[in-house]
């Protein structure tokens, strides 16, 4: 995972809000795209993107795809972020 790949991904309103989606466990592609009012290929492109960082991860049962957070992501750019917070008292 490169953090240029996963700060472009979250750069994408479309991308955040499927993101907030997946929080509450895992969804079709279908049930991502039905929420949004884009064609099918443009959903598709978001989810290939953050796919790429992933940032998500897939599974295929039967004739479906489904999407789910990929947590290890996050929780390895707060970790990272977190450096630069913290006691403004230490040097």
């Amino acid at each position: 995972m490169g953090f240029a790949e996963t700060f472009k991904a979250l750069g994408d309103p479309v991308r955040r809000e499927i993101l907030v989606m997946l929080k509450s466990g895992r969804m079709s592609a279908g049930d991502l795209a039905s929420k949004f009012d884009l064609t099918q290929a443009s959903v598709s492109y978001h989810l290939s993107q953050l796919k790429k960082a992933e940032l998500i991860t897939e599974e295929k049962y039967k004739n479906y795809i489904y999407y789910e957070l990929n947590t290890s992501v996050f929780e390895e750019v707060v970790l990272w972020l977190s450096q630069f917070g913290g006691n403004e008292n230490e040097k």
